[in-house]
């Protein structure tokens, strides 16, 4: 297929207004690569109409017969029906009771090979999964058996599964209209190591040879040479080369964000530059690499929250973000000038995210402890991540089903709290940022500190009653997550007093300042930095200046 057909492709990956996560970002490390043995993963389910709630099944017995409906999860449309199991898992967001958790990012690839007549979408599988799978290995199988009856709906998706020993990536692809099925590919990451994923395939190579380490389809390489995406042996075979090739979107909007991520924990990475500027001459980039050090949960929800910063990407820099540093651009992405083509930056923090996550599985714990989704709504960058452990019976209200939607705003909704607290942020955001992150360093980091004394007083409750055990960690999560919640709107009222009209607010000794005589001061008109007036002197010329 000739180059042309991709462009449009990978473009729509990106700026298309799909119902759900059309532009996501993963990060993966292994239980030897961070600091405590975790496994971590992470997800922003980035979309300009999802709306950030927490979605829960309870653990369920089903009658013989009984049947499971299936609808597309980024629009709701029905799909179809299929059998459903004995006895399914309890799942809170993208982790279940076992503490294995799935999330994706969509790489389109080959428009072809989508199968509209299909029954599985990809949400479909992810939730479907969780339901039925105690580890990652089960997770893959219950997914890749499920496509193989039902045939696959969706684009080309990478997805991370993980469980509390180790992570995997697969890739996976439909075979088109009447030809049920999907060709995939799956990889665990090494303990000792990390990785990540954005919206363009990454799978290489394929080590047909490591079962303990590699599962794949068994017409991965034959399917792509009966359709001419590849003519070469299998050693040579790469499955991103056949289904989903480069262009230059694929690696500026999407291979970008996994190389600003791998370039914090291994310098070496600045030689893949101008790989992910647009020259796939210049990679491709590893699937995973060994960092420079471990990371923490902490690390992986700062990295969550990245905008090219340090590197000659970083969107505070260039004209667009304004006078006041806005590392936001809004849609869409590309615009002409004069004929020419331009783009902005898509860095793993972006305005239109749903929810995000940091799920974390802990080996050395039980299940019913040893789980934690940490949960956010809204942009990473001033989201808060509250710890939500895997087996608690209920939502908080702040994340609740229906406590608002993208229509209706709510004054307990976190996801409205939130998104008003940033879009008063956009404005001034340099000096608004500063303000936020205070209280979610505050608090998150206060989240960390009290959990090894959480997890000591469920350990001892587990011991008595299970039940009881799962009530108290209830009771933590939803009080954590709803007091967070109103600590958010008390600074979104802080902030909307302090920088009124544009104006800088004095403080003095954590309140406002007043006059001698009891009047609030004067405020700082605090204007615009130099380059932007400098900027306005370029386009105006001496209309502007004092004679």
């Amino acid at each position: 297929m000739k180059k042309r057909h991709f462009i449009p492709l990978a473009l729509a990956a990106l700026l298309m207004a799909s119902p759900q996560a059309k532009a996501c970002t993963n990060l993966i490390v292994g239980k030897k690569a961070s600091v405590d043995g975790s496994v971590i993963i992470s997800y922003a389910a980035d979309s300009h109409v999802l709306y950030g709630e927490l979605y829960r099944w309870p653990a369920a017995d089903w009658p013989k017969g009984a049947m499971l409906k299936v609808t597309e999860w980024d629009t709701g449309k029905p799909l179809g029906e299929i059998p459903q199991v004995p006895h399914t898992y309890s799942v809170i967001g993208n982790m279940n009771e076992h503490q294995v958790a799935i999330t994706e990012t969509t790489f389109g690839g080959r428009p072809e090979l989508v199968d509209t007549t299909a029954i599985m979408d990809y949400g479909s599988l992810i939730y479907i999964a969780l339901q039925r799978a105690k580890t990652a290995r089960e997770a893959i199988h219950v997914m890749t058996s499920l496509v193989k009856e039902y045939g696959y709906y969706s684009e080309g998706e990478s997805f991370t599964i993980a469980d509390k020993n180790e992570a995997w990536i697969m890739e996976m692809i439909g075979k088109g209209p009447g030809r049920k099925g999907a060709v995939w590919v799956a990889i665990r990451i090494p303990d000792d190591c990390i990785c990540a994923h954005a919206n363009q395939s990454r799978i290489q190579q394929i080590p047909f040879k490591d079962k303990e380490n590699c599962m794949y389809s068994p017409d991965v390489v034959s399917f792509a040479r009966e359709k001419g995406y590849y003519k070469g042996s299998d050693a040579n075979f790469s499955f991103q080369a056949a289904y989903n090739p480069y262009d230059f979107s694929g690696l500026r909007s999407c291979e970008a964000r996994v190389w600003s991520f791998f370039r914090k924990y291994d310098p070496q990475m600045d030689r893949y530059a101008d790989f992910i500027k647009g020259d796939p001459s210049k990679g491709p980039m590893p699937l995973y690499i060994k960092p420079d050090r471990k990371l923490s949960v902490r690390d992986v929800q700062h990295d969550m929250r990245d905008h090219f910063e340090g590197t000659d990407l970083d969107m505070t820099k260039d004209p667009g973000a304004g006078p006041f540093k806005l590392p936001y651009r809004w849609r869409p992405l590309t615009w002409k000038v004069d004929g020419k083509t331009y783009t902005n930056e898509r860095a793993i923090a972006t305005q239109q995210t749903g929810f995000v996550i940091v799920p974390q599985m802990r080996s050395w714990l039980p299940d019913e402890v040893g789980g934690i989704l940490w949960f956010g709504v809204d942009d990473a960058d001033m989201a808060l991540f509250t710890p939500l452990y895997s087996s608690i019976l209920a939502s908080p209200e702040c994340y609740r089903v229906g406590n608002g939607d993208m229509d209706t705003f709510s004054w307990t909704s976190a996801f409205w709290i939130h998104n008003w607290v940033a879009n008063m942020a956009y404005g001034k955001y340099d000096y608004m940022i500063k303000d936020i992150r205070k209280v979610q360093d505050e608090l998150e980091s206060n989240y960390a500190a009290v959990i090894p004394a959480i997890d000591q007083v469920a350990l001892q409750l587990l011991k008595k009653d299970p039940m009881e055990a799962r009530k108290f960690l209830t009771w933590f999560s939803t009080t954590v997550a709803d007091q967070g919640t109103a600590r958010w709107k008390k600074l979104g009222e802080y902030l909307l007093v302090k920088y009124m009209d544009g104006n800088v607010k004095k403080e003095e000794n954590g309140q406002f300042k007043r006059n001698p005589y009891g009047r609030p001061a004067s405020p700082d008109f605090v204007g615009y930095d130099e380059d932007f007036y400098r900027a306005i002197v370029r386009a105006t010329g001496d209309r502007l200046e004092v004679k």
